[in-house]
């Protein structure tokens, strides 16, 4: 028979676990798009520092150095920052998985119980 006090139980649960997710989920998208900002920020100033050293250059083969040496320190970094990112966006989607992950579990030991 079906057990109404357990199923409302159950889905009260879900739920506080649902808006305790979200909650976790808006600091993670906070934290990222905190993250981006900074990033593009300091991108920014260092590419305004490079213009600014290029355009006191005395030779071409000085702003040609300066330039190859900014581009290998701005990808560099553009590398570092996708990997921060990515691992970000991992953490995310875990974090958005698990009250899917604990109901599916909370189903299957239901099931396991009435069998």
């Amino acid at each position: 028979m079906f057990n109404f006090e357990e199923a409302n139980l159950k889905g009260k649960e879900a739920i506080d676990a649902a808006l305790k997710n979200y909650a976790g989920m808006t600091k993670s998208l906070q934290e990222i798009a905190t993250e981006a900002t900074d990033y593009t920020k300091k991108s920014f100033e260092d590419g305004v520092a490079h213009f600014e050293k290029l355009a006191g250059a005395k030779s071409i083969e000085e702003a040609f150095e300066l330039q190859s040496a900014y581009v290998k320190t701005a990808f560099e970094k553009f590398v570092a920052q996708s990997t921060k990112m990515t691992e970000m966006y991992t953490d995310l989607a875990k974090d958005a998985y698990k009250p899917y992950e604990t109901a599916v579990t909370q189903v299957k030991e239901t099931a396991q119980e009435a069998a």
